[in-house]
């Protein structure tokens, strides 16, 4: 491929990526008046989890099958199937409806996350690719501010062309993604497979069967209760899923969806452990901080989504200067401890805020977490693809995509799960502080404030203490409009109760660290996936020229000359690596 054919093929893929991100947050800020008016607020979690379960589970299943058939066609169905949800989702009647459109979305979505990613490994040198993914991971940011802005702008429109507000949250996806398919049916021509290769549909049932009950009980644990009679069924379903998809895999061999023998390599294993991680972290952090900066802070979703910049300044610019520096040494082994340090220092400061902690602490906190990230993403995965061969390349980077998902939907399940275990309990403190109920007490006996309807929610829960650890359940607005004195006692016991999952935000960080000291990590290789392919096929034509058989070939250990057939169709030589 010409260096312009490469560069138009990246614009795709940005595109692609840019899509899929935008998909995850733009529906946040929506969701509330989705659900009113399709009057189905208790099942909003569905059309949620439905698109988030999906797209986790087929994004190893999109890897595989590229490694068989072509990155080509199977990223051009994810674009379709995700085009299709997202037409689709904007017509939905109703909110099971939704959630069905939307899982129909993740199908397609599963494919938009990881395979640019590989298509990258594909065209791209290690070195060249570090460069890239930067600017890639610069798009997933930009991405992240206009979703939640995008979203609330929409959805505050009562009507568009005819159409409900909302409905356009999903329309708006069609020029993107016709101008993606566009550009990678156009210019994204890679070399194509022809091997026959048994796809293993035992291990992608399997593996619904493992994840999706566990994915599943994390999401509505703490609804259904964790010792409930569907919480364990999920747990016993997952484990034995996990159980029989771990044999099949194993006998399965190279063919199977996700290669065991991946983890032989201690890279790749270390790797995918801390992206794990790194996912946990993530996610916690994305999830959590939004709601403390509209809860504790008063913003509304907008705001709340400007004040996300420093996380995202900062992912941009330790993703950029890391890929340059990654691409001019070849080095890569100090970035994933020292993002992991920096992460630990935002983590560090999180726990230490109070419901009265200046904003700038929670901005500075939020800088230092993207800082962390903005090195840990890219060098993960280029160092989950450098370990592995060629062939493995979209099994691989699928799969390290995977457990990162994996382990975001963990967090986020986590996060959630402790911050509301802890808030009745968290508010019943911050009710008993002497300083805060001599203020409340003050307030409470003011006619103006007594008369005033912004306080008539609080008032009524004083009244009624059996509703005070619930009353933030599911609306917190009415703290937007109360008496700063009725409303602090609230803004203190939710901002303690926020304190726990960013403790565990910030042990996960730590033992990660730890972790990522004996990570080994070998210089990169050279070349693309796609001219190491080649090389490859050249060395098996030349052995069956010499009578030896494609069987009978092993990687040399001395040097010697291999014609190697370059992009413009004229052969050259070079050495042989080990």
């Amino acid at each position: 491929m010409t260096q312009r054919q490469i560069t138009l093929v990246l614009i795709g893929l940005m595109i692609a990526m840019f899509l899929s991100s935008i998909s995850q947050t733009v529906v946040g800020t929506s969701m509330r008046t989705i659900a009113d008016d399709l009057q189905g607020l208790e099942l909003q979690v569905w059309v949620v989890t439905a698109f988030l379960i999906v797209s986790t589970i087929v994004t190893p299943i999109y890897g595989k099958l590229s490694d068989i058939f072509g990155r080509r066609p199977l990223f051009l169905v994810a674009i379709a199937l995700f085009l299709v949800g997202s037409i689709a989702s904007s017509f939905a009647q109703d909110m099971v409806q939704l959630a069905a459109f939307r899982a129909l979305q993740g199908l397609g979505a599963g494919g938009l996350m990881s395979l640019p990613l590989t298509i990258m490994a594909d065209v791209l040198n290690p070195r060249e690719r570090a460069k890239y993914q930067g600017y890639f991971l610069a798009v997933f940011g930009v991405s992240s501010i206009l979703g939640p802005l995008i979203g609330g702008v929409l959805a505050g429109t009562e009507e568009i062309l005819f159409l409900e507000g909302w409905r356009w949250v999903f329309l708006f996806n069609l020029p993107i993604g016709i101008a993606a398919l566009w550009m990678v049916f156009r210019y994204l021509h890679l070399p194509a497979h022809h091997e026959r290769v048994k796809i293993d549909w035992w291990g992608a049932a399997l593996l619904v069967m493992g994840v999706v009950p566990l994915l599943l009980v994390a999401e509505q644990g703490r609804e259904w209760g964790w010792a409930s009679t569907a919480a364990i069924a999920c747990y016993l379903i997952g484990a034995i899923g996990i159980v029989l998809f771990v044999v099949v895999e194993t006998r399965m061999g190279d063919t199977a969806l996700i290669p065991l023998h991946l983890f032989r390599n201690s890279t790749f294993s270390m790797a995918t452990l801390l992206g794990v991680f790194t996912g946990f972290a993530m996610f916690a952090a994305m999830m959590m901080i939004p709601f403390v900066l509209q809860i504790v802070h008063g913003m509304n979703p907008t705001e709340a989504g400007f004040a996300t910049l420093p996380m995202i300044l900062g992912l941009m610019i330790a993703s950029i200067a890391s890929g340059q520096i990654i691409g001019r040494t070849g080095r890569y082994r100090l970035f994933p401890v020292v993002g992991l340090g920096v992460m630990a220092v935002g983590y560090g400061v999180l726990v230490t805020l109070q419901f009265n902690s200046p904003l700038w602490m929670l901005l500075l906190a939020q800088l230092f977490i993207g800082l962390g990230l903005g090195q840990l993403l890219q060098t993960l995965t280029i160092a989950s693809q450098n370990a592995v061969r060629p062939k493995d390349m979209g099994v691989a980077t699928s799969a390290s995509t995977f457990f990162r998902q994996l382990g975001g939907t963990t967090g986020v399940a986590v996060a959630f799960s402790l911050l509301y275990t802890r808030l009745p309990d968290a508010l019943a403190e911050a009710f008993a502080r002497p300083d805060l109920r001599a203020q409340l007490a003050q307030a409470a006996q003011e006619p103006d404030v007594l008369a005033d309807p912004g306080n008539a929610r609080i008032l009524d829960v004083l009244q009624q203490p059996e509703q005070l650890g619930s009353a933030l359940d599911n609306d917190s607005s009415f703290l937007n409009t109360a008496d700063p004195r009725l409303a602090a006692p609230f803004l203190d016991g939710f901002s303690n109760a926020t304190t726990g999952p960013f403790w565990v935000g910030l042990a996960v960080v730590a033992a990660a660290f730890l972790l990522a000291i004996f990570f080994k990590a070998p210089p990169l290789r050279q070349k693309s996936a796609m001219e190491e392919a080649l090389d490859e096929r050249a060395r098996t034509a030349q052995l069956e020229a010499d009578g030896s058989g494609p069987g009978s070939y092993a990687p040399p250990v001395t040097t010697s000359p291999i014609p190697v057939v370059d992009a413009g169709g004229r052969q050259r030589s070079r050495d042989a690596e080990d």
